[in-house]
């Protein structure tokens, strides 16, 4: 299977980079042909420019600046995101490539008004987030980010589709063990990823 991996973390030597690490790992370990897209260092680009909004809607000119990003996602039979949650949402970077490359005519197309997935190509999306609130602050908060995961990008890729959520709650009091015991989860959620 051909896994695409979009990591956002801007410190190589943060817990989410290990996470990293782990995904990688696994992926590897299962024999899944794997496309690393370190958003930070590829230096993408997250702002949605001008230009590029009032072509939003007409493709494939919407794709100019993302084709090679649009490609890579097109290829993907899955997707693998690994990030942190700050302020209840995405990095910046993470939310630009929504933005910018889950276009129309990529992501979704509108047909007799109404939106379709257009990304039946993945059959898989796997979210490994942290979390500095607890899970009962982030419930309370209503978890935009597993929301958006299990909804939102859902809702973009083949019905029926597997969608696992990892997330490690509580980051400001985590400890040496429960970070270890959820790198290990995440290795063996990627080594078993179907």
């Amino acid at each position: 299977m051909r896994v695409l991996v979009l990591y956002a973390h801007p410190v190589e030597t943060s817990y989410g980079a290990a996470l990293h690490a782990a995904v990688l790992e696994g992926l590897t370990a299962a024999g899944h042909t794997v496309d690393d897209c370190d958003l930070y260092a590829e230096g993408f680009e997250p702002v949605l420019s001008r230009d590029e909004r009032l072509a939003y809607h007409t493709a494939p000119d919407n794709q100019a600046g993302v084709a090679d990003y649009v490609r890579r996602l097109q290829e993907a039979d899955a997707v693998v995101l690994v990030h942190p949650v700050w302020n209840f949402g995405y990095p910046a970077i993470l939310k630009g490539f929504f933005d910018r490359v889950f276009l129309p005519d990529v992501s979704f197309r509108i047909v007799a008004g109404k939106v379709k997935p257009a990304l039946h190509n993945i059959g898989t999306l796997m979210v490994v987030a942290t979390y500095g609130a607890d899970r009962v602050r982030a419930f309370l908060a209503g978890d935009p980010p597993r929301k958006l995961a299990t909804r939102m990008l859902r809702a973009t890729i083949r019905p029926g589709a597997r969608v696992r959520y990892h997330a490690h709650y509580d980051m400001n009091r985590s400890t040496a063990d429960s970070r270890a015991r959820f790198l290990a989860r995440v290795r063996a959620a990627a080594e078993a990823l179907k």
